[in-house]
């Protein structure tokens, strides 16, 4: 599976027209953060570090709206913290569906059925559910028993309100190749899900655990045997062909760092030394697949291969 028909074609128009006008840089998607403050304390995460004052504040429904369509990337993650603490967050979502953008809300689910009714189904809407391993791996890694088995309850709540639902899921050095098959099994079919994400656990700076993120040859190996005797091609994965190779490491294609903010999407093009990042040049990078960095690749290199454009079609 590839990603969704109209999620690749509003892509792939997207593509062609930056091309079209000469532009150079432009993104695909853009995460917009409305809030650091969450309900959970991840071992992977570290946004609740953030200063109380900067756990407090709330991005204005005008003000985010007015970043993405500053950038113009046609798909939007809503993310966090937790996305569902903003008092807004409906509004926010509302606004951009309405400009056509395709709109995921990352969210442990927590609060979801508390929220849900706020909302409405819709083809450029799906909810991202963080989901990092059955009951005991999950419950584990967000420092709190019970999450899972509330996540699953609100996903199938979604899902029988008619939203689409994706879920998450981030493995670290702990995880086997069995783990990963376990939960994906799980998400795809008997969850049943509409599309999985997937990532290695990366160095987040943060993070109160710095010794589960993998490096590059331990995410081959991992994601390498759990795709194995064609699991890959069955999972729902919300992914590119070509961002799995990669994965695999049979093919080689950013997270944003922690070096400050721009005000502006303009002033983060005119202001990064882009040549600085990347593996051998900053050694934050050197372990960095995460695929909010390497899916642009990706999506490019198919748009400029008949071989790989026809694959990706297939697989949708």
């Amino acid at each position: 599976m590839g990603l969704p028909l109209h999620l690749s074609i509003k892509l792939g128009t997207h593509l062609m027209k930056m091309k079209l006008r000469g532009v150079e840089k432009f993104p695909m998607i853009v995460e917009v953060e409305p809030l650091f403050a969450c309900n959970l304390k991840c071992v992977g995460c570290g946004k609740i570090q953030h200063p109380a004052s900067e756990l407090k504040r709330r991005m204005p429904v005008d003000q985010a709206v007015a970043a993405v369509e500053e950038c113009g990337a046609p798909m939007v993650s809503l993310a966090g913290g937790e996305p569902l603490m903003h008092p807004q967050i409906h509004e926010m979502v509302n606004e951009l569906v309405k400009r056509h953008k395709f709109v995921v809300l990352c969210t442990n689910a927590v609060l979801l059925p508390k929220h849900l009714h706020k909302f409405t189904p819709s083809k450029n809407f799906a909810w991202m559910v963080h989901i990092d391993g059955l009951r005991e791996r999950h419950d584990e890694s967000v420092s709190k028993e019970g999450v899972f088995d509330q996540a699953v309850a609100a996903i199938k709540q979604a899902k029988a309100a008619g939203f689409q639902v994706y879920t998450n899921s981030t493995f670290f050095n702990t995880d086997s190749p069995q783990t990963v098959i376990d939960v994906l099994n799980y998400l795809n079919d008997e969850l049943k899900v509409d599309r999985m994400e997937i990532s290695p656990g990366y160095a987040y700076e943060k993070a109160p655990t710095q010794d589960r993120f993998l490096g590059v040859e331990q995410t081959r190996e991992l994601f390498g045997a759990a795709f194995a005797e064609g699991r890959r091609k069955k999972w729902r994965l919300n992914h590119s062909p070509l961002f799995l190779d990669f994965l695999e490491g049979k093919q080689r294609p950013c997270y944003l760092l922690a070096d400050g903010y721009a005000k502006t999407y303009q002033e983060l093009l005119d202001t990064t030394d882009w040549e600085n990042f990347g593996r051998g040049k900053d050694p934050r990078c050197d372990n960095c697949m995460a695929h909010c960095g390497y899916e642009p690749s990706a999506v490019l290199a198919t748009m400029s291969s008949l071989r790989e454009s026809i694959r990706a079609t297939v697989s949708v």
